[in-house]
C-alpha cells in the first residue's frame, strides 16, 4: 500500500523490458500483484511490455493453525482465475520458502492420509489455469518436522518475537506449538534422498534438523514405488504437458457451495475435463450435475475411484466427460 506500486514503478519495468527481457528467451514475475488487480494486470498484461506472470499471495495465506475454510479457498482461487480470464497469467502455487509445508498447512500430515492429501493437492496445482509452483520436497509429501525447542528455529523473526513474547510474559509453549504450523523453517529443512544420516544430504551439520520421518519419507523409496507420491506428480505433470486444456483450458466451478468439496470443469477445443477433491478427512457427497458414467478416468490418487457422487477421505479424481 505504501511503497511497492510507488514512483516511476511502470518506467523502470519498462525500461527493464526494453533493454533486458525483450532481447533474451526469458520469463518473469512479479512477485506480488499490488495491491489490486488493476495492479496485477498493469504488471502482467502482454501488451503492457513488463513482466510475463502475477504471483499472488492471498490463497497461500488462507490457511492457519486454527484451520481454514474451503469456501473461501474456492472463492479466492475462482476470483483471481476470473479476473485473469481474458488477459494476463498468473502462477498457482501453496507453498514456498516463506511458508510451512503444503500438506500440512492445507492437506493432513497424519501418516494415514499424508500421502493421500498430498496426491489430493498435487491435483489441485497441476489442474488450476496459470503456471504452477511447485516447492521442493512437496513432491514427496514433505511434512512439517514439528521442532519442539525455539533452539530448533533459526528465523530471525520466528526467534526474535519468542524473546518478546518471553519479555512480555507470553505464553511460550503456545507460540512454539504455533511455530510447528506456520515456521518458514518447517518448509526449509534438507531434502530427504534415502535413509542414510542427514538424510543422504550432507556428512556435515546441516543449518536445520532434518525431519524425523525421513527413514520412511526419502525421494530414494519413492523413486521405486510406482504408488508415490513422487510417481504421481510425475505422471500428473505429463499429463499436464500432453493435454493443454489443464493448461489454457476455461475454468467452471461447480457444487460451489460444498464445505468439503473443490469441483470443477476445464474446457478447450471441445475436450471437457472434470476434477473433483474431496478437502477433507472424512467421506464427502459432491453434486457436479454432469453424468460420469461413460466418462474415461484419467488419473486418481485411489487404486480405484469412487462410483457416484460420494468421495473418499482427501480423494482425486480427473475425468474426461466429453
Amino acid at each position: 500500500k505504501y511503497y511497492s506500486m510507488q514512483g516511476n514503478l511502470h518506467g523502470y519495468l519498462k525500461e527493464m523490458y526494453n533493454e533486458v527481457f525483450s532481447k533474451y528467451d526469458v520469463m518473469t514475475v512479479a512477485e506480488g500483484a499490488g495491491n489490486s488487480f488493476e495492479d496485477a494486470h498493469s504488471l502482467v498484461d502482454a501488451n503492457r511490455k513488463e513482466l510475463n506472470m502475477a504471483y499472488a499471495f492471498e490463497g497461500v495465506d488462507i490457511a492457519t493453525s486454527k484451520g481454514y475454510s474451503l469456501l473461501k479457498f474456492k472463492e479466492v482461487f475462482s476470483r483471481w482465475d476470473s479476473a485473469f480470464a481474458k488477459q494476463g497469467w498468473l502462477s498457482v502455487f501453496l507453498a514456498n520458502h516463506d511458508q510451512a509445508r503444503m500438506v500440512s498447512r492445507f492437506g493432513n500430515d497424519a501418516p494415514e492420509f499424508r500421502e493421500l492429501s498430498s496426491k489430493m493437492l498435487t491435483t489441485f496445482i497441476m489442474t488450476m489455469r496459470g503456471t504452477p509452483y511447485y516447492y521442493y520436497g512437496d513432491e514427496l509429501g514433505m511434512s512439517n518436522p514439528g521442532f519442539t525447542k525455539i533452539e530448533d528455529y533459526k528465523d530471525m523473526p520466528a526467534l526474535n518475537e519468542y524473546e518478546h513474547q518471553k519479555k512480555t510474559g507470553g505464553n511460550l509453549q503456545q507460540y512454539i506449538k504455533e511455530l510447528q504450523f506456520s515456521s518458514r523453517d518447517n518448509g526449509r529443512t534438507p531434502f530427504q534422498w534415502n535413509t542414510k544420516a542427514n538424510a543422504g544430504f550432507t556428512t556435515g551439520t546441516p543449518w536445520l534438523k532434518v525431519n524425523a520421518n525421513y527413514t520412511t519419507v526419502n525421494a530414494l523409496e519413492q523413486d521405486n514405488n510406482p504408488n508415490s507420491v513422487l510417481n504421481y506428480f510425475r505422471n500428473i505433470v505429463q499429463l499436464r504437458r500432453l493435454d493443454k486444456t489443464l493448461v489454457y483450458g476455461k475454468y467452471t466451478l461447480l457444487d460451489k457451495d460444498n464445505p468439503k468439496v473443490y469441483a470443477y470443469t476445464r474446457e478447450m477445443n471441445n475436450n471437457k475435463l472434470l476434477i473433483v477433491l474431496n478437502f477433507s478427512k472424512e467421506p464427502a457427497t459432491v453434486n457436479t450435475g454432469i453424468d460420469i458414467s461413460k466418462a474415461k478416468l484419467l488419473i486418481t490418487n485411489y487404486k480405484e475411484p469412487s462410483t457416484g457422487k460420494l468421495l473418499r477421505p482427501y480423494e482425486a479424481v480427473i475425468y474426461r466427460v466429453q
